[in-house]
């Protein structure tokens, strides 16, 4: 399969993400949050690619052999240059290729150890959306992308599930935002979930601080997926969680018995859930407050979204938002 990469790229959102910036809270390697402004100079930088000249531009990087040659101005950028690199981390995991549907099969494996006790309330109503966690997650990873080039910041990409699948380093070239587009538009779920160690090998391998954005369910044991987060930001990175989840994952609108299956171990129970319905939101707003102190008590954005809520919204709301607080 391969898939145009082009449906990230949609005028109308391209055009609000123009207008928003996304600065580092803290001061990241060599910079200060905000600011683009290199501290590198002479042989130390890596030749990037070269731009179309723009008024206020400092000319010492002109490159004066295209100009002989064509009659135009280009610069010469240096992945140096760029004052931010993210790392865009995506669980694919196979928990996450779940969206709600009207067959009688549904899969909402991480609680299901946790139903105890009954419970009659009314059902609320499920508005169907047919987009998966994975492809949702894809969609905001993407949009953070294209919004990295427009402020010549370096976006890399991470793709995991059990173990670690691609590792794209970040680069503030138009075409590796390109790599990481079509990257996205292919991933498919497959795999246990193992978001701890996942995340503990990836904060490894990340040498110079930046920003690290994940996208991902979090259905993992949830200590040690903390204690992941936290590695990161012993090693002073600054990071971002949105957790994606399906509305009826959060809601458990279902009001007939059903068959759940987990999508990574395929084994199946059969429920009555009006029986167990509170329980398993209980269990659920546990799981989430947890998550939520945690990323409170170390700097941590947290951010919860559901696939019901358009990304483009969700993803406007917190930029927005954040621009407002930092």
């Amino acid at each position: 399969m391969n898939t145009d990469y082009r449906k990230y790229l949609d005028p109308a959102l391209i055009s609000k993400l123009s207008n928003i910036e996304l600065k580092a809270k803290f001061v990241v390697e060599g910079f200060i949050a905000g600011l683009h402004k290199s501290p590198y100079h002479g042989f130390s930088v890596e030749f990037a690619e070269h731009r179309q000249y723009m008024p206020g531009d400092d000319l010492k990087y002109l490159d004066w052999k295209i100009l002989g040659r064509t009659d135009r101005y280009y610069i010469k950028q240096y992945e140096e240059e760029t004052n931010l690199k993210s790392y865009l981390i995506l669980d694919a995991s196979r928990s996450m290729s779940f969206k709600s549907d009207d067959s009688k099969l549904n899969v909402l494996t991480p609680f299901r150890k946790l139903f105890k006790k009954k419970d009659t309330d009314e059902l609320p109503k499920h508005d169907n959306k047919s987009i998966s966690k994975l492809e949702y997650a894809t969609y905001l990873a993407a949009s953070i992308a294209v919004l990295m080039q427009f402020q010549k910041d370096a976006a890399g990409l991470v793709v995991y599930d059990e173990n670690v699948k691609t590792f794209i380093p970040p680069k503030a070239t138009s075409q590796n935002l390109k790599l990481l587009l079509t990257t996205l538009a292919n991933v498919q779920g497959s795999g246990k979930t193992n978001t701890a160690a996942a995340l503990n090998t990836i904060a490894e391998r990340i040498k110079r601080r930046g920003l690290v954005i994940i996208f991902s369910d979090l259905f993992d044991d949830q200590q040690a997926v903390i204690n992941s987060l936290k590695h990161f930001r012993y090693k002073r990175n600054e990071v971002i969680v949105f957790q994606v989840l399906d509305a009826l994952e959060m809601s458990f609108a279902i009001d007939s018995p059903t068959i759940f299956k987990d999508m990574e171990t395929q084994k199946e129970m059969l429920s009555q859930p009006i029986a167990v319905m509170q329980s398993y939101r209980d269990a659920v707003q546990e799981f989430i407050d947890n998550y939520k102190r945690a990323c409170r008590m170390n700097n941590i954005d947290y951010v919860l979204l559901s696939t019901q809520t358009p990304f483009d919204t969700a993803l406007l709301q917190y930029l927005n938002k954040r621009k407002l607080l930092h």
